[in-house]
């Protein structure tokens, strides 16, 4: 019985060792303005704990067993924090691929893909923003995956859903193909607020979270097939590349011709070998303050604070600052967020309309109102 459990662990151990982790860190994080701005987007703050979230995913990634060095992405002009970044974490990746510009997740996808060890490496994406709480069972639904993606599937992890949230687009589940994972029947866009709880009533439904597990030529065939003209800027991009040791900055003429388009409509929404392992993992997106409160620590009176703040009788609040003290008396489900620079106050349940005012606040001319 224990060289059966040891044979199992080595095969574990050894399909783990086999990953390489492509972590994007191009967004901008606007949606947590002001202490997340375009300069200093979120994946490169400590908002829950004392490392940034792109620390955390790299240190996830290793906890789970993967053993090799990532690929990282991420906008050339954030490559002095991330490179500071990855020191505090020693970290050194196998490749560090610097974006010209945003042109979302389909070309950096298709670039990592071009840039792996081997064509026929696994790849597992992960989104350097998000949180994972229960890396055990993360770390399990990767060995889960890893037989599919050997095949030749692109395997999503769907989220269970926990409330018909309506910020998420969905993933619906077909046929089991294997123990515990299905087909994917279809990517739902976001929902409304009734055809979200129809779907979380009639099961099968799960948080599209961004994150993917395939082999990579395996993905730049399917690119090849469905989105030629991602395909085709990645490699030029990537032909007149500049390289230095692990750095690759590609060619901002040739990337620019890459349409601007998300890994989801420019392959997996087409593709016929998309399978998904359903996960409970403790996952969130952080895409607004309500969602940070909703997973931060709070107190008894339910507010979260962090930094210099005092609140008598408050209730139901997020309260950070970064600059001077926040001091609320009486008041309930608030979000007040305060840095040198900038003070934000919205009532709870309005987080979402934080993009729309960031976006106001870089461009006084725009109007505020302007999506309502």
């Amino acid at each position: 019985m224990g060289r059966t459990r040891s044979a199992a662990a080595e095969r574990h151990a050894r399909r783990m060792n086999d990953i390489v982790p492509v972590i994007l860190s191009g967004g901008s994080g606007t949606r947590l303005w002001p202490l997340s701005t375009h300069h200093s987007p979120k994946q490169f703050i400590p908002l829950l704990g004392s490392q940034s979230l792109l620390q955390q995913t790299i240190l996830r990634a290793r906890q789970t067993g993967i053993a090799k060095a990532p690929i990282l992405v991420t906008n050339i002009a954030h490559v002095a924090q991330l490179e500071c970044q990855l020191k505090e974490v020693a970290c050194v990746p196998f490749r560090l691929i610097l974006e010209p510009e945003g042109r979302n997740t389909a070309p950096a996808i298709a670039m990592a893909s071009l840039e792996a060890p081997t064509p026929k490496s696994l790849l597992l994406v992960l989104p350097s923003d998000h949180i994972i709480k229960d890396v055990a069972a993360f770390g399990a639904a990767i060995q889960q995956a890893v037989p599919l993606a050997e095949q030749g599937w692109m395997v999503t992890f769907g989220i269970q859903p926990d409330y018909p949230e309506t910020g998420y687009r969905y993933i619906r589940s077909g046929v089991e193909i294997s123990h515990g994972v299905h087909d994917v029947e279809a990517f739902v866009e976001k929902p409304g607020a009734t055809s979200a709880a129809a779907m979380i009533a009639d099961g099968g439904h799960f948080w599209n979270a961004g994150i993917f597990l395939f082999r990579a030529d395996i993905m730049v065939e399917a690119i090849r097939a469905h989105a030629p003209d991602v395909l085709a800027a990645a490699e030029q991009a990537l032909a007149l590349a500049h390289r230095s040791n692990f750095t690759v900055a590609p060619d901002p003429a040739a990337f620019g011709d890459a349409p601007a388009t998300s890994i989801d409509y420019a392959v997996m929404e087409k593709a016929t070998k998309v399978a998904v392992v359903p996960v409970s993992i403790g996952w969130s997106d952080l895409g607004s303050w309500d969602m940070l409160h909703a997973v931060g620590e709070r107190d008894a009176a339910e507010n979260m604070v962090d930094g210099n703040v005092t609140v008598i009788e408050g209730r139901n609040c997020l309260l950070k600052t970064t600059g001077p003290l926040i001091a609320t008396i009486g008041v309930s489900d608030l979000i007040v967020v305060v840095t040198p620079d900038a003070v934000l106050i919205a009532p709870r349940g309005r987080s979402q309309d934080v993009r729309r005012l960031a976006e106001k606040v870089g461009n006084p001319s725009a109007p505020v109102e302007s999506n309502r």
